[in-house]
């Protein structure tokens, strides 16, 4: 009897998969009640458990009896100040549904995100948040769709016809900061991208360029690559002030770049906003620790994630209703944050 004990103590979620001949998102799914199992794999599971004498986690099941569960969230974003205000918007979406919150943190590549969901399913998590870059990610999305898990991505560019999202209208923001610039008088502007593996920086980018050939032949636009780092919007910052004739106002398409831009220019000895203007996009909290504070396009990166949770949980307690059902996509507004950091273009430019 002891030795009994003993072994239901140790039995885990791989073993029961491993009796069963499944894997062990296969086994969640089954414990936690979610359709689209075939009666077979769900007999083999549940004999498996009967045999092994496996107890799933008795404050997760008893989460999952009352609405939530546990979601599950995956996150490589390098910029510090996004990730923590992404991290305050989900606890308290999380805390505010009843539901525990999951977080692996894994490389934006195929294998790290399958392994990381493969954990977060393994653990009970009956929906994934995806923020940028993995909003992105089919492989994440095909991963997820293949374990019968839901899913809602944050931050793309545009609208998915395969996952729910939560995002701003990237394209108004960046076109609405460009235009703050040129009402300033600036008529070379330089523009630095974003990563070129997320919409987002496509949205951005066409934002600009079509504010700027509205102003042409009046308006010129100098471009960059950057990958939302620091160090990217430094290097391309250097770039753009070496050009022969540089820009008067710089726009990253991040604050981590903007800030970037903003010590390459303190470098050079130039005035900001006297001689150089330089705008970012977020509104993290490195955008007012900086001087002069930055003028940005406010994302409200907090209110997207906890819109998230909530999303996750309609979505997972659809699925336990009546199965899958179409992706959903909510729009949360942005706004132009004006600070010390643009102003107008400098006499005789």
């Amino acid at each position: 009897m002891a030795e009994q004990r003993k072994r239901k103590q140790v039995v885990t979620i791989d073993d029961v998969a491993k009796a069963a001949g499944v894997s062990p998102m296969t086994v969640s799914r089954v414990m936690n009640g979610f359709s689209g199992v075939k009666d077979t794999t769900r007999e083999a599971v549940m004999k498996a458990v009967e045999e092994l004498g496996y107890s799933p986690n008795i404050a997760a099941r008893s989460l999952a009896r009352h609405g939530s569960g546990r979601v599950g969230l995956l996150y490589s974003n390098p910029s510090a100040g996004y990730l923590s205000q992404f991290l305050v918007g989900a606890l308290d979406g999380a805390q505010a549904a009843g539901a525990l919150l999951l977080i692996e943190k894994c490389a934006p590549d195929p294998e790290s995100e399958k392994a990381a969901i493969g954990k977060l399913v393994a653990g009970g998590a009956g929906g994934v948040i995806l923020p940028s870059p993995h909003a992105e990610s089919y492989s994440a999305q095909s991963e997820l769709k293949a374990a019968g898990v839901a899913a809602v991505a944050v931050s793309t560019g545009r609208l998915r016809s395969d996952a729910s999202a939560v995002r701003i209208d990237d394209f108004a923001a960046a076109a609405e900061m460009t235009r703050h610039l040129l009402e300033l008088g600036h008529r070379r502007i330089g523009f630095i991208k974003g990563a070129p593996n997320q919409t987002a920086s496509a949205e951005r980018l066409l934002g600009f360029e079509t504010e700027i050939r509205n102003a042409e032949p009046v308006a010129s636009g100098l471009i960059e690559q950057g990958d939302f780092t620091y160090r990217s919007g430094f290097e391309a910052g250097d770039r753009l002030l070496s050009a022969h004739q540089p820009p008067t106002a710089i726009f990253a398409s991040n604050d981590d770049m903007a800030v970037g831009v903003l010590a390459a220019a303190h470098r050079r000895g130039l005035d900001v906003p006297g001689q150089l203007s330089i705008a970012g996009f977020d509104d993290t909290s490195i955008a007012t620790t900086v001087w002069p504070e930055l003028t940005t396009v406010r994302q409200p990166v907090s209110d997207m994630a906890e819109t998230a949770v909530k999303m996750l949980i309609e979505e997972i307690g659809a699925r336990r209703r009546k199965g899958d059902r179409d992706p959903a996509e909510r729009m949360l507004p942005h706004a132009l944050i004006v600070r010390d950091s643009t102003g107008p273009a400098p006499k005789g430019d």
